[in-house]
């Protein structure tokens, strides 16, 4: 409750105000100091206030409403019905038939035995089915971590010196990356992923998919002795150097022509919205002719290399296998961040853009938790890091799941795949998994979000580029950092070097608008209007200043110029300016102390109640006089004018 008598006061002045008179910018009441902190911690970490469904509810059904936030299967589940089921088990069965020979592949991708692939498309999937809360992705391993995966490990460990020191790294660092995710999502930070900018994201993907395609010509070529580096040149100098007696014709031409009809089947998927199962089991239907070419043509004796031995039967525990001391266990700590991030990253996006298609919301924290512990388990039961794979959600998408059902179908089929069908994969030939990872790797190059940015924003385009290339001509590892260090330098600009705009007035109106975006806004005799497009933070209060004067500076030396009276007042508009800390009070101290050695009026328009809180509780208010502090730029432009009108 207020002061009665002091709001009476205030209603008394409102009543008696000289309309003709501007009127006075308020002044927020005082917040106390822990209610503050608290509002600003809610919006940052609960901006989505996740306990709202827990107020005012008796003890047991917050038991169930907690329950159904960590497991939102419990809440989903109680209207599941048979017509929801249908849909799942055909996208299910679909995903499945996409899934099996995509993952032999991308075991391959990151140096693990074919069954570790499998493995990942089984447990990770039951346990986002439980957890996650995305009714149309489909879990699994990807070719972009399975191949940083492969990349970071490699440079601890050599896969085939030391197999088991490379597989035992490889749980290690999926266990980490669970740990990564769970931790970001209990603790709220989801936010962090999102400074890997979106055009960093699309060179990343772009240059991830050209490396991965490179490195499958090792078993579309038929070539023995291949380089361990993925960086183009490396990688064209090994197809070069082996050229004269390492290529092998019979693999070449399976490779060539099972790519054609996976590149067509793959077109005609997309061209034809209806006929998008043809391109799902092109990848099955490719692997079961080209294993049957083999056996009977006993392709194998001409030097076209199999897949030969997958172990069969289900996940093996592997708790014991994870390193948790040594220097072993570091390595998979830093590698295991690295993975995990990106993982997240793909993930999440995937998520949101089919939420958004079919207009539900996806709690970014929970899917982090899911992720995360689904990682976790896979890391105790031989899988690698897995996460939401954009192909099998496509075409998830487009087959009609419902839930997250689809991925519990699909986890059996892949279980039925391990207990019985891994011997039929004997004779299947390396150049069919090369083909298929080729024809799936070329969606990630996305021409044309590459061109949208270059029209939007070409310091966006430059992070793009920067990724890509560091990625085809360095490395994997090399590229993701770039892509973070570009995108960190856009962030670090755009705070240390905001925006600053001359306005002029609309013709006609009372309107200030930016003399850039509208030539017709003139200025007004004796009076400089400049926006502050940015919070005044300690990063950039000094350029702010300086920009300010410089503004100043440019405007008296045109106005003398042209023999017209100099500026006598500056008015900073200040509506875009959210927040002002320490270094920004004394930045405006200082510019009011340049301006009086000009024999120059500071005005500010419009400051938000923040602002206007610190500018009191500084002083500073008063150092600039409150009859310089107006509600709008036309209030402190009219008042202006006419005392440069009476001076002049």
């Amino acid at each position: 409750m207020g002061d009665p008598n002091k709001k009476k006061e205030e209603e008394m002045e409102a009543s008696s105000r000289d309309p003709s008179l501007p009127y006075k910018v308020g002044i927020p009441p005082k917040q106390k100091l822990w209610k503050e902190f608290s509002a600003t911690l809610k919006e940052t970490f609960f901006a989505d206030d996740p306990l709202r469904s827990f107020k005012d509810q008796s003890g047991p059904r917050k038991f169930l409403l907690g329950a159904e936030a960590v497991f939102p299967i419990l809440s989903w589940g109680r209207g599941y019905n048979l017509s929801k089921f249908k849909g799942d088990l055909v996208a299910g069965l679909t995903i499945a038939t996409l899934c099996i020979p995509q993952d032999i592949g991308y075991a391959k991708l990151a140096n693990l035995d074919p069954q570790y692939g499998l493995y990942s498309s089984f447990v990770p999937p039951l346990i986002y089915a439980l957890m996650g809360s995305s009714r149309d992705i489909a879990i699994g391993p990807v070719a972009v971590v399975s191949l940083l995966l492969g990349t970071l490990l490699q440079d601890e460990v050599d896969p085939v010196a030391n197999p088991l020191v490379y597989r035992r790294l490889a749980f290690t660092a999926t266990f980490f990356a669970g740990i990564t995710q769970a931790t970001l999502g209990i603790l709220r930070l989801g936010f962090l992923i999102d400074f890997l900018s979106h055009a960093a994201i699309v060179g990343f993907m772009g240059g991830a998919a050209i490396t991965i395609a490179l490195q499958q010509l090792k078993g579309f070529l038929g070539i023995k002795k291949f380089t361990k580096n993925t960086d183009l040149i490396s990688v064209v100098k090994s197809i070069l150097s082996s050229a004269p007696h390492g290529w092998n014709v019979p693999t070449i031409l399976i490779g060539t022509s099972f790519l054609v009809f996976l590149l067509s089947a793959k077109y005609i998927g997309k061209k034809y919205k209806n006929l998008f199962w043809i391109a799902a089991i092109s990848p099955l239907v490719s692997v079961i002719l080209s294993t049957f070419i083999v056996f009977v043509s006993n392709a194998e004796e001409k030097g076209v290399q199999i897949v030969k031995h997958i172990e069969k039967g289900i996940n093996r525990p592997s708790v014991d296998e994870i390193y948790f001391t040594k220097e072993y266990a570091l390595k998979g700590l830093r590698i295991g961040i690295v993975a995990g991030m990106v993982a997240l990253t793909e993930a999440v996006a995937i998520g949101r853009t089919f939420a958004a298609m079919k207009d539900y919301q996806i709690d970014g924290n929970k899917e982090m938790v899911a992720l995360g512990a689904m990682n976790i388990a896979g890391s105790m039961t031989s899988c690698y890091v897995s996460t939401g794979s954009f192909s099998r959600s496509a075409v998830n998408f487009m087959a009609g799941c419902q839930t997250a059902v689809s991925n519990i179908v699909m986890s059996i089929v892949v279980l039925l795949t391990l207990l019985f069908l891994t011997p039929l994969f004997e004779y299947t030939p390396n150049a069919i998994l090369s083909s298929i990872i080729i024809s799936a790797v070329i969606g990630l190059i996305d021409y044309d979000a590459a061109i949208l940015i270059w029209k939007i924003d070409r310091f966006d385009f430059v992070a793009c580029m920067g990724a890509f290339l560091g990625v085809v001509f360095i490395s994997v590892e090399i590229g993701l950092l770039i892509a973070v260090s570009i995108s960190f330098m856009k962030l670090l600009l755009q705070v240390t070097r905001p925006r600053t705009a001359l306005l002029g007035k609309i013709p006609g109106t009372n309107v200030y608008r930016n003399i850039q975006q509208y030539p017709e806004a003139t200025k007004v005799a004796g009076v400089l209007i400049i926006r502050v497009d940015s919070a005044i933070y300690f990063s950039n209060s000094n350029y702010i200043r300086e920009r300010l004067l410089r503004w100043l500076t440019d405007e008296d030396e045109l106005l003398v110029a042209t023999r017209l009276p100099k500026i006598q007042f500056l008015i900073v508009e200040m509506s875009p300016v959210t927040d002002i800390d320490t270094s920004g009070i004394h930045a405006l101290e200082d510019l009011h102390r340049s301006l009086q050695k000009r024999s120059v009026q500071l005005v500010l328009a419009n400051p938000g109640p923040t602002v206007m809180d610190k500018l009191h509780a500084s002083d500073v208010a008063d150092l600039i006089g409150e009859d310089r502090i107006f509600l709008t730029v036309a209030d402190a432009v009219q008042t202006c004018s006419s005392k440069f009108s009476d001076e002049v």
